[in-house]
Formats: C-alpha cells, structure tokens, sequence
C-alpha cells in the first residue's frame, strides 16, 4: 500500500520508463521529425512514426488521385484528404494517452517498415 501512495507524490520514481509523447505527436505531423533526434532509438516513438508515415505514403496516393481523376470526381478526393485527416487525429489521441494502437484500415501495414 504504501508503494501506491509513494507513485502518487509528486516527484516519486515510477519503474516503468517515461514515454516520449511530445515526439510521438510530431510523427503524425512530419513523419521525418524524430528520426533526426535522439527519439529514434525510441519503440514507442518508431511505433508511432511508422503509422505517420502510413498516413503521409496515403495522402501522396490521393494527391495523385486527385491529379489524374476527372473533375466531377473531385468528391473522392477530398473524402480520401478528410479520411487521411481523421486518422492523423485518432493517432495523435493515441500517442497522448501513450497507447500502441493500430490505426484503422492501415495501421496493420505499419508492422511491415523496418527503421
């Protein structure tokens, strides 16, 4: 009991290592941003910059899409652009509360990036 009461002090030790949450966030936003740190060597951040760069390797696809697509097909894309968006978001609430899940319909192919 008194080991519980000592992890709620501030400034108490806790075991389990501290998570680099600020570099997980960046990994949505610029996938390329913390492998230039020290955050690299991170599991937790290579975690999350692998699903960043799913997402950035997607918005390529749609940006090509778009380019090459008839006008009256530009509905597509922007779903495609709104679809890409909402999983940034669902991965950037992900890293904030220091969770390792894959996002949806992509994240699976994530495990598949050797860094």
């Amino acid at each position: 009991m008194e080991e519980l009461k000592q992890e709620n002090q501030p400034g108490a030790s806790v075991s389990s290592p501290q998570k680099n949450i600020g570099m997980a966030v960046v990994a949505y936003i610029l996938f390329f941003i913390p492998l230039l740190t020290e955050a690299k060597k991170d599991p937790f951040v290579k975690y999350h910059v692998k699903q960043g760069l799913l997402i950035f390797i997607g918005l390529v696809a749609a940006n090509i899409f778009g380019g090459i697509s008839p006008w009256f097909l530009w509905w597509i894309d922007n779903l495609l652009y709104l679809a890409f968006f909402v999983l940034m978001i669902i991965g950037i609430m992900n890293a904030i509360k220091g969770e390792e899940k894959p996002l949806p319909f992509i994240g699976k192919f994530g495990e598949q990036f050797k860094f």
